[in-house]
């Protein structure tokens, strides 16, 4: 009995049908909604940008843009200078020991997000662990509940496998021989690092860096439970017009604008991120 072997538009009706399921939940859960969301921030209560004004003429809404993206930045970038060198580890170590780094890393989507922020907000607290470390070498009164400080820190933990993760993976597909080659030819140790490592890194850097930025512009809970109002970022700021206010037209164009901005932090990041990697590149070459 002969095979039969689809043909090239029976493989792409195939590919359809996979990824229709896929494709179906996304226009429902986050197409749809997120049209109905921007229509009300223009026709409510009559058809306009007056909800757009609003919030670009308010100095406080302004503000706390501003603040969420610098604090969206700050815990990228804390992200990965502390997941680097961890994920170039676990690149390193064998497998056993990989596992263990590993299990370290998912150990935090194990357990609640609440609960892993309440560990936060007693740490931070007055009179709290931290508290309690900063006395011991001299230096009093400090308490980061309350702040924005204090949320960036434990946001940087809650990220951090976001970081790691990609990072592990587009590291252990680097070929080490490459080093050993650069070191050959005269580059060692930093030099080849700098220049033949880190750039075959990057797009583990770029997915990190776009992953755990999107979702700090975004995450709600730990800047609700340990930030205050006083210092509220923008999802604190939806979150309050929503359900305090029911204000969904404002909450739309505060989340629309916020929206568009992130999109153009991630373009302006993808189009600085290829000169570069071609540069580094281009650098490993001549060296």
């Amino acid at each position: 009995m002969t095979a039969v072997v689809p043909g090239r538009a029976g493989r792409r009706a195939t590919a359809s049908w996979l990824l229709f399921p896929a494709a179906a939940i996304l226009l429902v859960f986050f197409c749809y909604p997120l049209a109905v969301i921007l229509w009300r921030s223009f026709a409510e209560p009559d058809f306009g940008v007056a909800h757009y004004v609003a919030v670009l003429g308010d100095s406080v809404q302004i503000r706390v843009v501003l603040r969420t993206l610098r604090t969206a930045l700050i815990i990228t970038v804390a992200t990965l200078v502390v997941a680097y060198p961890y994920a170039y580890a676990m690149s390193r170590v064998g497998r056993r020991a990989r596992a263990l780094l590993t299990l370290l890393v998912l150990m935090p989507f194990w357990t609640s997000v609440m609960a892993r922020n309440f560990a936060w907000y007693v740490l931070e607290q007055r009179g709290g662990v931290i508290s309690k470390l900063f006395d011991a070498i001299g230096i009093h009164g400090v308490n980061l509940l309350g702040s924005v400080t204090g949320v960036t820190v434990a946001m940087v933990q809650v990220m951090l496998p976001f970081m790691v993760l990609p990072l592990q993976n587009t590291m252990l597909g680097i070929d080490r021989s490459l080093l050993h080659a650069a070191g050959s030819l005269g580059a060692r140790g930093p030099v080849a690092f700098l220049r033949v490592y880190l750039p075959l890194s990057m797009p583990g850097v770029l997915a990190g860096v776009s992953v755990v930025f999107i979702m700090s512009l975004g995450f709600y809970i730990t800047p609700a439970l340990l930030g205050t109002p006083q210092q509220a970022l923008a999802a604190q700021v939806i979150g309050t017009r929503v359900n305090d206010l029911l204000d969904f037209a404002g909450a739309g164009a505060l989340g629309a604008i916020l929206l568009v901005l992130t999109l153009l932090v991630l373009a302006l990041i993808s189009r600085l991120a290829t000169p570069l990697g071609a540069s580094m590149t281009g650098g490993a070459d001549r060296g």
